[in-house]
């Protein structure tokens, strides 16, 4: 039996965006959606573990994220962040008013990757390129850098541009050797490789910002500070990943 997709509703704004990509998603995939009514009176926890059990047995789970005001919805604003940190499988998060939205749809024509060249996690990448390529879109996989530790001997001066140059080219062909098997894998999939010296955070936030879908990825049962700052500031949907 196909995995369906399920999507946590309530009456919020939130909610009802959430239930508009999951029943575009599920076209795009061909796969069955399930609704799952969360009720903002349960008691603690108590629509969490519902979405947490159902979405064991899911191609992913979908919640509402916020409005445009930034406020959560009532019941499922309140769980979203909870399942997302939990779930073995993946968690979108939608909030409600995003950018170039057509028929439940966030239609830009690409999807954004936050990859971590040093090391890649196939789970994440594999969801990123399947997306990629049901969606017909371009992938844009983003990579965030620091400068070396000792590079702060040149600080408060300029820092030397033929150095600087230097790192970046380095972090440039770790994210192409990194994607590399993927580029295989999924030929059909137009790839830009992107790569930037700024906080992770900052880095996705500024790709996200021309995307139907953002694609993180999840260590352990925390959201972590990356994907908080995401999530509290994105106007496109948000695909968490667990490792």
């Amino acid at each position: 039996m196909t995995e369906p997709i399920v999507v946590g509703i309530d009456a919020s704004a939130p909610s009802r965006a959430a239930a508009e990509w999951a029943a575009g998603d599920a076209r795009l995939r061909g796969l069955p959606l399930r609704l799952v009514h969360i009720d903002g009176a349960e008691p603690a926890g108590g629509g969490s573990a519902t979405l947490l059990s159902l979405g064991s047995r899911a191609a992913c789970t979908v919640l509402g994220l916020r409005d445009e005001d930034g406020v959560p919805g009532p019941g499922v604003g309140s769980v979203a962040h909870e399942v997302a940190a939990r779930s073995d499988l993946p968690v979108v998060l939608v909030p409600s008013g995003g950018h170039s939205r057509t028929g439940g749809q966030w239609r830009t024509g690409q999807v954004v990757l936050g990859v971590d060249a040093r090391d890649p996690v196939s789970t994440v990448v594999d969801f990123a390129f399947d997306a990629a390529l049901c969606r017909g879109a371009r992938l844009r996989a983003v990579h965030a850098w620091r400068l070396p530790s000792h590079a702060e001997r040149w600080m408060p001066y300029a820092l030397p541009e033929e150095d600087r140059g230097a790192w970046e080219d380095q972090e440039v062909q770790l994210l192409s050797d990194a994607l590399r098997p993927w580029r295989e894998k999924y030929p059909q999939v137009d790839v830009y490789e992107d790569v930037h010296l700024q906080s992770p955070s900052a880095a996705l936030l500024q790709a996200s910002a021309s995307a139907e879908l953002l694609v993180v990825g999840r260590v352990g049962r925390t959201l972590g500070p990356t994907v908080r700052d995401v999530l509290e500031h994105t106007e496109c949907p948000v695909a968490v990943v667990p490792r």
